[in-house]
């Protein structure tokens, strides 16, 4: 029987050698991966982990959590949920988010689908502020730009909104996320619920597709980083329809996984239609990219295209299509080098480790059209939708580099987004071509408490880190994981699982320069192919420690350690006042509801809770350091501790909510908990 190592402390590195060789021959201990060999990227997943549960070093998720509705928001003053900004983080989280997390991450695409466009609702959202915007009544199947409950913006709501067309990649995406989660959780009663949505969804996309080429015809704005996306200037000036590579690419992605879906229903004839759409549509996207292999961003219907790099006009390189095309394996292998290729032999396209939606600045806005001087204000290059740096595209294009074993590109762009993280400006976008030196939304536009600001957008690069080393792609019957160590990394135990329905999987690896060698199932062997594996749903357990093997390896797999943060006692720092009394009534519920059947939900929301009020007190006691990329100055070490301050009274909110929904609408299980609840309360309140 292994030993298990308990230590007390945060993150415990015991050094193998003392040579030149360093942090290279080192054994890493941390709380959610152990490992040995380059001891610096195994600290950088283990940080990555810590974004995904209350803790003092980084920003977490409480942070995001918004408890009026259930569901989390933008962050940073942004009251409501975009598509463009939280998809990288839903994506490349979904396999590892824990309860209650992962059904919060539902409640909150659920802002969309409830609003969904049905051909007469309207929008809604702001109101006499954005009569246009708010006035419009969507086809039916839309999603939208920002929602909120029982409003939605069905179009691009920045820039000239009247000549937007309907949000069509926006559709797209959130077809791409709610099929990764019913996958996932393998739920087939909400399966079939969303199928309604997702069916009349693809609906909407497909009356924009052009018989003659499989592609969609689609007008300015339509974009998922809209409004970059300027559509087809016409002779009288007006601006019309073109064929939109990023339409393609995400409905490619989505397709791909409804088709799974109707493997899991069983629905034939669906499976039958929406496997000849995905094929159409993957073979139409050969007519989106230039000799040169990458795709370009839109191809008007005279066959002119714009986003190649050399030509007179239009001639700059797309990012953010192309790297959805590889981090969604929208493209084969061979497709995918070719993208990455150009990207890193353009350097103007990563001039601060980050990719740029664009470089170099676009020629085809709706805003610049045939002009030559440089646009103004967020339309000029480097600071928005136009040569910007967004954290939810930089965690898909840390995807594709996954995929490709590019793990210097990783490494880069992890660790400069772990910086401003700790700086707690995780602003969105990232100005000046990434470089951020001041920011015009979180410096001057209010988006921020006491100088920080934190961003669902930016949650995508650690949430990539994590996901990437093993990708996951939920098949119906199966996990597909194509293992992505890097060389320097000689042994990798996840001490956090992923899940599969309700299967949680633990997965660990003795690394080599070689194919995999072996793969093991709780101590049995199953088979693998040279750069995968499957593990089949049907005969996995319910725990399941997955062992991997590769060629070449030169060390054991250990046990994974457990690590114990230090006890704090109430005289060693004290909680304010607005945390006492909330602290009591969780530690209490909990203890409540520590043998309650049927409870497992509100246990693991409480123990959230109490955590990010024990969050609260380890910062308090944290030394920040001086800050990385701006000072952490006695003022911004206040903003911080009432950040965390704020998002720990935001999670006992939320808790109090849920009750007070049980009280008055609750099942007979609700109702008994929210009952021992009023109990609690009354004894905190005497």
């Amino acid at each position: 029987m292994h030993r298990i190592l308990i230590v007390m402390g945060l993150v415990i590195l015991v050094m193998s050698n003392a040579d030149a060789a360093g942090k290279l021959n080192a054994d890493f201990r941390g709380r959610y991966c152990d490992g040995s060999g380059d001891a610096e990227f195994l600290k950088l997943v283990d940080e990555s982990f810590q974004f995904f549960h209350p803790g003092e070093n980084v920003p977490n998720l409480t942070m995001l959590y918004q408890p009026d509705w259930d569901t989390f928001a933008e962050g940073a003053g942004w009251g409501a949920w975009w598509i463009q900004n939280s998809y990288g983080f839903s994506y490349c989280s979904t396999p590892f988010l824990q309860e209650p997390w992962i059904s919060i991450l539902q409640r909150s695409w659920d802002l969309h689908w409830s609003n969904q466009g049905d051909g007469k609702r309207m929008g809604l959202l702001g109101g006499s502020a954005a009569p246009v915007l708010s006035s419009l009544v969507a086809p039916d199947g839309c999603l939208g730009d920002a929602a909120l409950p029982g409003q939605i913006a069905y179009r691009q709501g920045d820039g000239n909104v009247a000549i937007h067309d309907w949000f069509y990649e926006a559709t797209a995406a959130g077809l791409v996320m709610q099929a990764e989660i019913l996958l996932r959780n393998r739920d087939i009663v909400s399966i079939k619920k969303y199928l309604t949505n997702i069916e009349r969804a693809c609906e909407f996309i497909e009356k924009t597709r052009d018989p003659k080429n499989n592609l969609f015809l689609v007008g300015p704005a339509c974009n998922l980083l809209a409004p970059s996306y300027g559509g087809v200037r016409l002779p009288d000036g007006t601006f019309g329809k073109g064929y939109l590579a990023g339409l393609s690419i995400t409905y490619t992605a989505a397709l791909d996984r409804i088709v799974e879906l109707y493997k899991l229903t069983g629905d034939k004839t669906k499976l039958e239609t929406y496997q000849h759409r995905l094929k159409i549509t993957r073979e139409s996207l050969k007519l989106l990219q230039t000799d040169k292999g990458y795709f370009v961003k839109s191809v008007e219907p005279d066959g002119t295209k714009h986003g190649v790099l050399g030509q007179e006009k239009y001639g700059y390189l797309e990012g953010v299509a192309n790297a959805d095309a590889m981090a969604f394996r929208v493209t084969d292998d061979r497709s995918a080098s070719k993208i990455y290729n150009q990207i890193e032999s353009y350097k103007e396209i990563r001039p601060f480790d980050f990719l740029l939606t664009n470089a170099p600045g676009l020629d085809d806005t709706y805003v610049n059209w045939g002009k030559t001087e440089p646009m103004e204000g967020f339309y000029q290059f480097g600071q928005w939708v136009n040569g910007g740096v967004w954290g939810t595209v930089e965690g898909r294009a840390i995807m594709g580099y996954y995929r490709l074993s590019k793990f210097d590109d990783i490494r880069r762009s992890a660790v400069r987004a772990m910086k401003w993280a700790k700086d707690f400006r995780m602003d969105a976008p990232w100005s000046q071509r990434g470089e951020n030196t001041s920011n015009p939304w979180s410096d001057t536009g209010g988006n921020q408490v006491g100088g920080v600001a934190v961003m669902v957008d930016n949650f995508a690069i650690p949430a990539a880190t994590v996901r990437g080393l093993f990708e996951y792609n939920y098949k119906a019957d199966c996990l597909v994981l194509y293992p992505h160590i890097p060389q320097t990394v000689t042994s990798y135990i996840q001490k956090e699982p992923v899940w599969f329905g309700n299967k949680a999987i633990y997965l660990s690896i003795a690394n080599g320069p070689g194919r995999i060698k072996s793969v093991k199932v709780n101590g049995k062997s199953i088979s693998a192919n040279s750069d995968h594996f499957t593990l089949s749903y049907n005969t996995l357990p319910e725990k399941a420690d997955v062992e991997i093997i590769m060629e070449g390896a030169t060390v054991t797999i250990a046990s994974p350690s457990v690590i114990v943060n230090p006890m704090l006692k109430a005289d060693i720092v004290d909680m304010p006042d607005s945390l006492k009394k909330p602290y009591a009534v969780l530690i209490a519920m909990s203890n409540c509801l520590k043998d309650q059947q049927g409870a497992e939900y509100e246990r693991v929301f409480l123990k959230e809770a109490i955590e990010s009020i024990e969050a609260w007190r380890y910062r308090a006691l944290l030394d920040p350091g001086p800050g990385y990329f701006r000072a952490i100055t006695p003022e911004r070490r206040e903003g911080i501790l009432k950040f965390y301050e704020n998002a720990a009274i935001t999670m006992y909110s939320g808790f109090a909510s849920r009750m007070q929904r049980y009280s008055s609408n609750g099942n007979q299980r609700e109702k008994h908990i929210a009952e021992l609840y009023a109990e609690v309360l009354a004894k905190a309140d005497k």
